[in-house]
């Protein structure tokens, strides 16, 4: 899992940062999920190592134009370019009129097949590896967070060992590699959690934006590897955020220190704290790190691969 960010601020784009987007690219199927799509998506991921012809999901958090009006060029753009890649999007109510609206205005016609899904809270989908779940947020309109969770993996299977100890290759090797134990002709009981390596455990990813510190931002967040929270004000402007219903820092390092996560990376900033004013965003992560050490910040083009739990909990920036 690896998750690229290609649009860090809030509201507007400043020359710096394009307004949100996050890619979650996962390799060992070829696929590419996108959360959020602001103004100019499409050409982030042109600049990205991001392959649009792997689009197969999309999940929208709510209805604010920085985070939904990139969406229908780039469905356009998928059109034209030819890709035959089914393409679902999920988001809240109000998402397919939008983009039938689009459509049937701009006059465009998607040639690439796309199936619309309204969010609700709880399971949204599963498949064979990977289940999503997304919870309400608190925002000005109605929005959602989404955990991305990747189903445990069975250890590799030692095929050499397995050789050596005379078990004859075929369906013997299956109920081996799922954990089952045989009973060989010469009478020999062979476990398989024996010939097998440990159990890989499954990561999560969880987006929460836009909202202000919520009870479901916690609990949507529960020992997530990687928290990808708003932190669209300084701790210092907080009657901004409970204002405008946004987080600050302290918010999201809050939401992370509640859910016992592993990372936090912040994103969604507000351009007041652009480089030559008073705040900056390195206040910002000094502030979230003083309640959670464990906090970097995004900027567009990050890529952050999220580590194996047995492995290294330390971002790999590229």
């Amino acid at each position: 899992m690896e998750i690229t960010f290609l649009g860090t601020s809030s509201g507007v784009p400043t020359r710096a940062r394009n307004v949100s987007s996050i890619a979650l690219r996962l390799p060992q199927r070829a696929e590419v999920w996108l959360f959020d799509c602001g103004e100019g998506t499409q050409h982030q991921i042109l600049r990205s190592e991001v392959k649009v012809s792997q689009l197969s999901k999309i999940f929208v958090t709510h209805m604010h134009g920085d985070h939904i009006f990139g969406l229908m060029g780039l469905l356009a753009s998928c059109g034209l370019a030819g890709n035959a890649q089914h393409i679902e999007i999920h988001g809240p109510a109000g998402l397919e009129d939008y983009l039938k609206a689009c459509t049937r205005y701009s006059h465009t016609h998607f040639s690439n097949r796309i199936k619309v899904y309204t969010s609700r809270p709880g399971l949204l989908y599963e498949d064979e590896e990977y289940i999503v779940r997304c919870l309400p947020l608190k925002h000005r309109i109605p929005a959602f967070g989404y955990a991305i969770e990747e189903k445990d993996r069975p250890g590799r299977f030692r095929v050499e060992q397995a050789k050596s100890l005379g078990i004859p290759s075929g369906p013997l090797y299956g109920k081996l590699k799922n954990g089952q134990t045989i009973t060989l002709e010469d009478g020999r009981r062979i476990r398989g959690q024996d010939l097998c390596e440990p159990t890989e455990p499954g990561r999560k990813v969880v987006y929460c934006t836009d909202t202000i510190f919520c009870e479901s931002a916690v609990e949507l967040a529960q020992g997530a590897d990687v928290l990808i929270h708003e932190a669209t004000f300084s701790h210092q402007d907080a009657t901004l955020a409970f204002e405008r219903l946004h987080s600050t820092s302290t918010m999201a390092a809050q939401v992370a220190l509640g859910a016992g996560v592993q990372q936090l990376i912040m994103t969604h900033f507000s351009p007041r704290y652009a480089p030559g004013n008073t705040l900056q965003l390195d206040h910002l992560l000094q502030e979230a790190r003083a309640i959670f050490p464990n906090t970097i910040l995004a900027y567009d083009f990050m890529t952050y691969e999220v580590p194996r739990r047995q492995g290294s909990l330390s971002p790999s920036l590229l």
